[in-house]
């Protein structure tokens, strides 16, 4: 942008972006809002994660010593709550939020120097901020048919939970270790040997780590995809199960243990490589074993947005300090990537409209016969590069 419009002026550009007198909120509603008509609906996914951007230095807004997931280790960054809205593998990021970690959160003077609004102040966990970023998106009007996370959202029982209360469907990864009973558990009063009777029930069977359960569960090979280089697929098993998520209580003499909680599914993934995934949702007990590999592997499309995002787009390269200017630099990058999917659909229904004619019949004699190599249509499945506008940038708005 700063190239094209104000190749003399970069300076009063960053400075607009960081510190203009105008609002964003209307922006991210309108992102939001466009968001929705291009992939939202019941067949949509809202996919959770984080992603990182390196930031050396103490004084840029929200930056600590913490896990860079881009570069697979504890790493001097700067965390992004995500929120993508995506459906046939078409995925557009509609919330970028700051995680603000024990040290700045507990330094008054550091966030006040940095601008950090004080709703913003709270001590907050990435469960946390994004149950308020999935709340902003419902408020605005957004659709989508599950909510997707993995186990660093997933292992957070509230989390959890806060989707169900929202009558929210979810799929969300989990650590083998995650405690769950079998789905026909039931509570009983234990049979006191002395003393008075016991006042509380507790399960007919102990909890077990989601790896037991399924140890000697029945695997099976689904393709949940087609993609470059051919199907994709795993084996996988799923059981039906209560979470061990309920409230705290002593069980026999195994001391404090959660109740039973909601029934889900428990679903593990058995990769090629021989390693294994643990998986809970709370899709319909009826959903087949491949509606659910479908749900978990669709949130892969987040990844892919947030590399476009920094590669093509610049996310990553936001040179200012301050809360506000870091969340304008996102925003504007989503509205960006939001205008390229955008491009790249036109262009997906153009070519479905207009098919290229078939190659002249083989001259062997067969009619039906067909010179093979033609172009094939493009497919919303295929994660294309993002399109080159070609656009004067002064005219480029969000389209209605």
């Amino acid at each position: 942008m700063a190239a094209r419009l104000a190749a003399a002026h970069y300076d009063q550009l960053h400075r607009f972006i960081s510190d203009g007198m105008w609002d964003g909120a209307p922006l991210e509603a309108e992102l939001a809002r466009q968001a929705d008509q291009l992939v939202g609906g019941s067949d949509a996914f809202l996919v959770v994660d984080d992603t990182s951007l390196p930031k050396k230095g103490a004084h840029s807004v929200g930056v600590a010593p913490q896990y860079a997931s881009m570069l697979g280790k504890r790493a001097n960054c700067q965390t992004l709550v995500s929120l993508t809205l995506a459906r046939q593998d078409v995925p557009i990021a509609v919330g970028l939020r700051l995680f603000l970690p024990e040290s700045w959160t507990s330094d008054a003077a550091r966030m006040e120097k940095a601008g950090v609004p004080e709703p913003f102040r709270r001590a907050l966990t990435k469960p946390e901020i994004a149950l308020e970023e999935i709340d902003r998106l419902m408020t605005s009007g957004v659709r989508f048919g599950a909510v997707l996370a993995d186990a660093g959202y997933g292992l957070s029982a509230w989390f959890r939970q806060g989707l169900s209360a929202r009558g929210l469907a979810w799929a969300v990864g989990v650590p083998k270790h995650q405690k769950v009973y079998p789905a026909g558990v039931s509570l009983i009063f234990p049979v006191a040997q002395r003393g008075r009777p016991r006042k509380n029930q507790i399960p007919d069977q102990l909890s077990v780590a989601a790896e037991t359960m399924l140890a000697d569960a029945k695997w099976r090979k689904v393709s949940w995809r087609r993609g470059v280089k051919g199907p994709l697929s795993a084996r996988f098993a799923a059981l039906r199960v209560r979470v061990a998520d309920g409230p705290p209580q002593r069980i026999l003499d195994k001391g404090q243990q959660h109740m039973p909680g909601e029934e889900a599914w428990l679903i593990g993934e058995w990769r090629s490589s021989g390693e294994r995934k643990y998986y809970l949702s709370n899709l319909s007990a009826k959903a087949g074993l491949k509606r659910l590999a479908a749900a978990i592997k669709a949130r892969w499309v987040c990844e892919q947005a947030h590399q476009q995002m920094k590669e093509e787009l610049g996310l990553d390269h936001f040179e200012g300090r301050s809360w506000q200017g870091l969340h304008r630099h996102a925003l504007m990058t989503m509205i960006a990537y939001a205008f390229l999917q955008h491009q790249r659909l036109k262009q997906t229904k153009r070519e479905k409209k207009n098919p290229e004619r078939p190659a002249a019949a083989d001259p062997a004699g067969d009619p039906t016969r067909r010179h093979q190599g033609a172009v094939p249509q493009a497919s919303l499945g295929a994660m294309s590069p993002l399109p080159k506008a070609q656009q004067n940038p002064r005219e480029i708005v969000l389209p209605k």
